[in-house]
């Protein structure tokens, strides 16, 4: 018998399923709550989901609810995990992305779009685990 796309060898079957687990474990993915900054006096909690891909270990996405956007869709918005770490300490960014701390227990990502800008305030506490989270898949992987 052989080795076929239909049929591959033993040995590679087992590794590209040891590579798969390994990469599905690498994965980090919060649920947290968040809260939408507007002139409304009272804030609008959010469920918020915190991704990151150890295929892309540079960035990090932040998946907003299909509830949230005008098209019924999830929102997802993919940058740099430097500037999510950056932002935690002080006031970053310049394009699409803005993040600053915001007192000692919050911090402020600002979206930036065509439609309009989108601020939302997280806790502070939730976003350094997440990105502990990323750190350590990052040195698992390597």
């Amino acid at each position: 018998m052989s080795a076929t796309a239909e049929n591959p060898p033993v040995a590679a079957t087992a590794t590209a399923v040891a590579t798969a687990v390994a990469v599905a474990t690498a994965a980090v993915e919060d649920r947290v709550t968040a809260r939408v900054i507007s002139d409304d006096p009272l804030y609008r909690k959010i469920p918020v989901a915190l991704r990151f891909a150890p295929a892309e270990p540079l960035a990090v996405r932040i998946v907003f609810p299909a509830g949230l956007s005008p098209e019924g869709t999830e929102n997802e918005w993919v940058f740099p995990r430097a500037l999510l770490e950056a932002g935690l300490q002080a006031p970053t960014g310049t394009g699409d992305v803005r993040v600053w701390p915001c007192g000692r227990v919050q911090a402020v990502v600002e979206f930036h779009s065509p439609e309009g800008v989108a601020v939302i305030q997280f806790d502070i506490a939730a976003l350094r685990r997440f990105l502990r989270r990323t750190n350590a898949a990052v040195t698992r992987q390597a």
